[in-house]
């Protein structure tokens, strides 16, 4: 049985309509390319959560950036996580899902770096979420922060630091499907730094 993400998202919704869930959901779909539906979450929680810190000034922005990314603007997206930045680092109030949400405004900025081929700009983003694990704690984000700082170090022309990120990323999922697109991705960007 396989995983689809974006019929996990929907089945989410469908079991609660909370903020975090409602969250990760729009995020979720926003990168799946489902821009309508994760828009219409978007709206839903700026109405709902209006006053609410951590939707107003991580969640939000951060989906919105998203948005703009998959509109091809990544200048956009990094403007558009301007409003995170002073408590980026700050795990949001999340009820039941500890760990994840945590550092997404970090880590969709080094994403628009990325986009924007600013390597160096990448990789100290996706390096602030390296050094914040014990906020990240089990989220995916975590382990992928490897491989898009190898991306950036090798955008920015530093093939040894580059390698080790790689490195990094593929002990991490050693143990992974390996007919996974992004693992085998990431074994092919890495034979090509070789």
């Amino acid at each position: 049985m396989s995983f689809e993400p974006r019929q996990g998202a929907i089945r989410a919704l469908q079991l609660t309509s909370g903020r975090e869930a409602t969250y990760l959901a729009a995020f979720v779909l926003a990168r799946t390319g489902d821009s309508s539906r994760s828009r219409a979450l978007i709206n839903d929680l700026d109405k709902r959560f209006p006053e609410n810190t951590s939707v107003q000034f991580s969640y939000l922005p951060t989906l919105r950036a998203l948005s703009a990314l998959n509109s091809g603007d990544p200048s956009k997206a990094v403007e558009l996580l301007e409003v995170a930045t002073p408590n980026e680092t700050g795990a949001p109030q999340v009820s039941g899902t500890i760990g994840v949400g945590a550092l997404y405004p970090i880590y969709v900025r080094g994403e628009a770096y990325l986009a924007a081929h600013q390597g160096a700009e990448a990789a100290a983003e996706f390096r602030k979420v390296l050094d914040h694990r014990g906020i990240v704690i089990s989220d995916p984000i975590g382990a992928l922060a490897h491989l898009q700082l190898a991306r950036a170090l090798a955008m920015s022309g530093d093939k040894t630091r580059a390698k080790t990120a790689y490195q990094d990323f593929l002990t991490l999922w050693k143990d992974a499907d390996p007919d996974i697109p992004i693992l085998k991705q990431a074994k092919a960007e890495y034979a090509k730094l070789n």
